[in-house]
């Protein structure tokens, strides 16, 4: 599997970082205890959320302000909040790292489950279904169905679950005789449906949630495959491994906004879609 970037010197040197921090943490979770929820109150330190900047429906900025389904989450968690949350909004390659090295004591983001990030963080109880599928050009007549990708060019997110799950794909091009073909790695997704809005890659491969909404904004431009391209995949935020107070705090704050009926509400209006049976854990199968 042939994988490129777009601006690669400062690409890779931020996926090498990054590869750096989150192995580092990784191996130093048994000896290094992390400071929990209770101490940084007492304290009076910081507790600091942190978000994505550009990942639509989840979270994005418009107009200046911060918004999205896990945006107006957080703004509702702080108002009941009974001790200070600091909000910080940052790309999605130092998002993970920070939280896993203590930086951030948790992410309200739209993060997919896997084994790899399991043994880095604990996740909370999951906010909606994300599988991935995939979107190309509406002119584009030459793909059609799944195995029509075999060989073209496909754009994903550096560092992400969705580029993970690749394998995937590649088997089910592999059943058709087919096969996967270069795949170029962008620092957030907009700049992925640019290049292919122009013609720079074939197809993108995303959460059906992002895909709807880019497909809603564009109707013209874009359509989004029937098909899956990969197995289920579910939204869940993230904590630092072993920070359970911090995940206690949120899964107590996602099971009252979803009992309220506030929770399927916001999926609604931001993803356009309600998940009323959502599990409370997941065991990642990839």
């Amino acid at each position: 599997m042939k994988v490129f970037s777009r601006n690669t010197v400062h690409r890779t040197k931020s996926l090498v970082l990054g590869a750096m921090i989150l192995t580092s943490s990784v191996v130093a979770i048994p000896t290094v205890q992390a400071q929990s929820l209770q101490e940084k109150i007492r304290t009076g330190q910081p507790v600091v959320i942190a978000t994505e900047d550009d990942y639509k429906p989840f979270e994005f900025v418009q107009d200046g302000k911060p918004v999205g389904l896990d945006n107006e989450l957080f703004d509702i968690l702080k108002s009941q909040s009974k001790f200070p949350l600091q909000h910080e909004i940052l790309p999605w390659t130092g998002l993970l790292g920070g939280v896993s090295t203590g930086k951030y004591d948790g992410a309200i983001t739209g993060a997919l489950i896997n084994k790899e990030r399991t043994k880095a963080f604990d996740f909370a109880i999951p906010i909606a279904e994300n599988t991935s599928y995939y979107l190309k050009r509406k002119s584009d007549n030459s793909i059609k169905s799944i195995k029509d990708l075999s060989g073209k060019t496909v754009g994903v997110q550096s560092g992400s679950v969705l580029l993970a799950r690749l394998p995937e794909l590649e088997a089910m091009l592999e059943k058709t005789g087919g096969k996967l073909g270069k795949v170029v790695q962008y620092t957030s997704y907009p700049e992925a449906y640019q290049d292919l809005a122009i013609g720079r890659i074939d197809y993108v491969v995303n959460g059906q949630i992002n895909l709807l909404t880019v497909v809603a904004e564009k109707p013209g431009v874009f359509e989004m495959g029937q098909q899956p391209v990969s197995g289920p995949s579910f939204v869940a935020w993230p904590v630092r491994k072993g920070n359970k107070e911090m995940l206690d705090f949120l899964n107590a704050f996602i099971r009252k906004e979803r009992d309220s009926g506030k929770l399927a509400q916001l999926q609604k209006k931001w993803l356009g879609i309600e998940f009323k049976n959502l599990p409370e854990h997941v065991e990642p199968t990839f």
